[in-house]
């Protein structure tokens, strides 16, 4: 027996020109409800946490992405090219930048609770917002409502990294504030100016937790991406019937 078709029902189906809801209509399912949405998109940021994080974890996760990777500051470029001309400073570089990194596949193993709690606490408007946006519209609703507690999270870890003591006997912390300090001093002096030489103000910690976070959003929104445009990766019946009508 066919299944009943209601007024309602009848007149989506006459005054839309959308076949996948035609269909739905017909076949009895209708279209899906607030709950499933929510419950849908939970799922996927779920998934798309678990997955994003996986890839971060290992204690190279950073450092061997080069699209991931936690380099120094781009001011301090110029500094950076002159230490390694020097006896051991290139070394010193190296161990800096991957201390650095393995200090953010660090943090990344307390990320996924944190994010995870952001999405418990979706609304019904989120959900809609996000099922309707553009392909990082989730991964963008993370960002805003997880970006302070993952601060939080990161930023001590990658402070402790910069106090682990390096060539002697500097910590990364140290050194990068000597070799910024004596830079600096020759950017505002006289010659410098001429020169047209900048002093680097960086916050060496701020950056680097910024880099490290900007690391796990751009894998958030790959996976985000994937489940939108890839049907095979919707992995539960619920996912597969949400993101049909995104």
């Amino acid at each position: 027996m066919k299944p009943k078709i209601t007024v309602l029902g009848l007149t989506i189906l006459l005054f839309t020109g959308c076949a996948e809801m035609q269909q739905m209509i017909l076949s009895g399912q209708g279209p899906v409800t607030q709950t499933e949405v929510i419950t849908g998109l939970k799922q996927a940021l779920s998934v798309g946490v678990d997955q994003s994080v996986a890839q971060l974890t290992p204690v190279d996760g950073y450092l061997s992405d080069l699209a991931l990777k936690i380099l120094l500051p781009p001011e301090a470029e110029v500094i950076t090219k002159n230490l390694a001309k020097l006896p051991g400073g290139q070394q010193m570089i190296d161990r800096v930048v991957t201390s650095i990194n393995r200090a953010a596949s660090d943090a990344a193993k307390e990320a996924a609770p944190i994010v995870l709690n952001s999405i418990r606490s979706m609304t019904i408007q989120d959900a809609f917002g996000i099922l309707k946006g553009g392909d990082f519209a989730a991964t963008d609703y993370l960002k805003r409502s997880s970006y302070t507690a993952l601060v939080n999270l990161y930023k001590p870890k990658i402070r402790n990294s910069l106090q682990e003591k390096l060539i002697g006997n500097l910590t990364a912390q140290q050194s990068w504030d000597e070799l910024t300090g004596k830079w600096n001093q020759i950017a505002v002096s006289p010659i410098g100016q001429l020169a047209n030489l900048q002093a680097v103000q960086t916050d060496l910690s701020t950056y680097l937790t910024q880099r490290a976070l900007d690391g796990l959003f751009l894998k958030i929104g790959e996976t985000e991406k994937n489940i939108r445009e890839n049907p095979a990766a919707r992995i539960t019946p619920l996912l597969k019937r949400v993101f049909a009508q995104q």
